[in-house]
């Protein structure tokens, strides 16, 4: 079963067809889309933003933070296409991970019958439902 994406407006299919090129190797000239591990140097990008289409990093489990601070880290770097966070975020993080700069989510179908849509938009209105809002009220 194909992997399900998460956007504000709930669950989609992948409409993304390209290839991606890991960040720790060689990245060719005319790639569109870099996947990028919870270790990697994600400065090593800085000023090669203006082919890439997508940026999707990595999440093995869902104590893993590493990725929030990478997908912070780009946007402060100008980075200003597609972020997409793949692996293990659970519907409570989704929140944190628009915040941290995120666009979408890509999780398994497992985690998708899980944790189904209605859980993940419950938590679609990131903007409001941050503990600062709550302290701003």
């Amino acid at each position: 079963m194909a992997n399900v994406i998460v956007t504000d407006t709930g669950f989609a299919v992948d409409g993304w067809t390209g290839q991606a090129a890991p960040l720790s190797g060689e990245i060719p000239a005319n790639v569109q889309a870099i996947d990028v591990a919870p270790d990697d140097d994600v400065t090593t990008l800085e000023g090669r933003f203006e082919h890439l289409t997508m940026i999707r990093v990595t999440f093995p489990n869902s104590s893993d933070g590493r990725g929030f601070t990478q997908a912070k880290r780009l946007r402060q770097m100008g980075y200003r296409g597609r972020l997409r966070a793949k692996g293990h975020v659970l519907a409570d993080q989704y929140a944190m991970a628009r915040r941290a700069g995120f666009d979408e989510v890509e999780i398994d179908a497992t985690l998708a019958a899980r944790q189904p849509e209605q859980q993940w938009r419950a938590r679609s209105d990131w903007r409001s439902h941050d503990y600062q809002a709550r302290l701003r009220g």
